[in-house]
């Protein structure tokens, strides 16, 4: 089922998304639907507003089908800094795991430090990922999107279920 453009919607990129229960806290406190896309099966819990989405095994799948059905509207949860990259330029509201919202103004810098990050670990310079998620990330998050759901309901888009 996909969303009306009218519809406050929620796209988790979920592969590995460490605030899955918070987006359902946020979902069923708003009313708001939540697609959970994956490329596996992932348990979600039983609940009409939450509908999981398995896509193909392709590289790229999940990133594709959020990409495809983001637009304004829509708040879309994801790390991967390319993809939202396209969901802001379809219009979306992009919300980083952390907490850190993804806009016009800070993606273009954030694209520019994936890719000098990438180089110096293709070089041996840099080793080792991001610092571990936190409880004040999670909290961070969970304000983060309660308020991107609030603005937007705000604006005139509606919960999915009354």
């Amino acid at each position: 089922m996909d969303a009306s453009p009218q519809d406050l919607t929620i796209y988790v990129d979920a592969d590995a998304c460490p605030v899955k229960a918070e987006v359902y806290k946020v979902a069923e406190r708003h009313r708001v639907k939540v697609f959970v896309v994956a490329n596996s099966f992932l348990m979600i819990p039983p609940s009409p507003l939450i509908e999981r989405v398995v896509v193909g095994g392709g590289f790229d799948a999940a990133d594709d089908w959020i990409a495809a059905r983001a637009r304004r509207g829509a708040v879309v949860i994801t790390a991967d800094i390319p993809l939202a990259h396209r969901c802001v330029t379809a219009g979306a509201d992009v919300i980083g795991p952390t907490g850190k919202p993804f806009t016009e103004a800070s993606i273009g810098m954030a694209l520019a430090t994936r890719d000098l990050m990438e180089d110096l670990r293709a070089m041996g310079q840099v080793s080792g990922g991001p610092k571990p998620f936190s409880g004040k990330d999670r909290s961070a998050f969970l304000s983060a999107l309660d308020l991107a759901v609030v603005r937007l309901k705000r604006a005139g888009f509606g919960a999915t279920f009354p």
